[in-house]
């Protein structure tokens, strides 16, 4: 049974008035999101949903089909910002919402569609959120995946989870990419993107420039996306695999979107581009150590799941932001050759499929 028939006749789909996601803002939180978005449209066709975003994420909603708007505006991580909560409530306010769904479990998240008198404000239990939420769900600790806490919010309280999630959707225009492809002065082969970032340096693959070298010397192009945290990496990544290489990163998102829309394959760490570039449909290859694949990978599918496989760790997976122990064999144990014959097989099957 699909989540289309599970939901048949459960929601008033005379209900128009638009629907707020008050999400994780993370990148590979951001862009998961959007199955909560296809669950909503499939309960409500007819209301509007828009997402609440940083200025950081604020570029992949342009992307998302089914979203109307993205609500930009930043809050600070470490303090209250009562004044910005209240500017937020006025402008929630002024767009009208019916419904709010709020995915952190933190009582900031809260406070704005509270302030904004939003009539169903729904999100789990969690750190003293009573009298900013109202309609309460519980379980959240049963749920065993992140994306299962946040889209099980989009279905009426006490429905069962699916089979299978809609999978998280970014549409960019084939002529986008063209236009990037030039103003950037890239031909129009295939090219390898690699992604050496990534929040917590456990999950950072650390052969990426031997790996450009060898990917080089086959005779691919080869960018390197991220954004001002992964310049010095990119910059090593250049030095090892010389004038082949190209440096992209940078601070619009934006950026790292083109270049993951047209990349032939895309290396990266668990890290938010990895998400990006599934959502995309680009070949994705995520190399995973101290987290789980079946936690952390894209729900799009990976063309590729690499994971060490030399010995058995008693420490993997961790979800340590550092590694403690076993001197991060999870990730050195991952050989550059390895990881660029994989690369070489998912373009060759790429193109193989482009050519049927």
């Amino acid at each position: 049974m699909n989540i289309d028939s599970q939901l048949s006749g459960s929601a008033d789909r005379s209900d128009r008035r638009p629907i707020l996601i008050v999400p994780y803002m993370w990148i590979g939180d951001f862009v998961r999101n959007h199955t909560v978005v296809r669950v909503l449209k499939q309960r409500w066709p007819n209301r509007p949903v828009d997402l609440l975003t940083t200025s950081l994420c604020a570029p992949l909603v342009d992307y998302m089909p089914g979203v109307r708007a993205g609500i930009v505006w930043d809050l600070p991580r470490s303090r209250l910002a009562v004044g910005r909560q209240f500017g937020l409530a006025k402008l929630l306010r002024e767009r009208n919402y019916g419904t709010a769904l709020v995915l952190p479990r933190t009582w900031k998240a809260a406070i704005a569609p509270a302030l904004a008198g939003i009539p169903e404000r729904v999100g789990f239990v969690g750190e003293f959120r009573f009298g900013l939420l109202n309609r309460w769900r519980w379980g959240e600790k049963k749920l065993p995946r992140f994306i299962d806490k946040n889209a099980a919010l989009a279905q009426p309280d006490g429905a069962p989870l699916p089979p299978e999630w809609p999978v998280p959707q970014l549409r960019v225009p084939a002529e986008d990419i063209v236009r990037w492809r030039q103003a950037n002065g890239l031909s129009a082969g295939a090219a390898v993107a690699l992604a050496p970032g990534s929040v917590g340096v456990s999950k950072r693959w650390t052969y990426y420039p031997e790996a450009a070298r060898l990917l080089v010397e086959r005779g691919l192009e080869v960018w390197v996306v991220g954004g001002p945290a992964e310049k010095g990496l990119a910059q090593e990544i250049v030095a090892a695999g010389g004038p082949d290489v190209r440096d992209l990163t940078g601070t619009d998102l934006r950026n790292g979107v083109l270049a993951m829309a047209a990349a032939g394959v895309a290396i990266s760490n668990d890290s938010g581009l990895m998400h990006i570039a599934a959502a995309l449909g680009t070949p994705t290859m995520g190399i995973f150590g101290p987290t789980s694949p079946y936690l952390w990978a894209p729900l799009n599918g990976l063309a590729a799941t690499v994971v060490q496989d030399k010995s058995v760790l008693s420490c993997q997976p961790c979800q340590s932001t550092f590694c403690k122990m076993n001197d991060h064999r999870c990730m050195r144990d991952i050989a550059a050759s390895e990881v660029v014959a994989i690369a070489e097989k998912v373009l060759s099957e790429a193109a193989a499929r482009a050519e049927t």
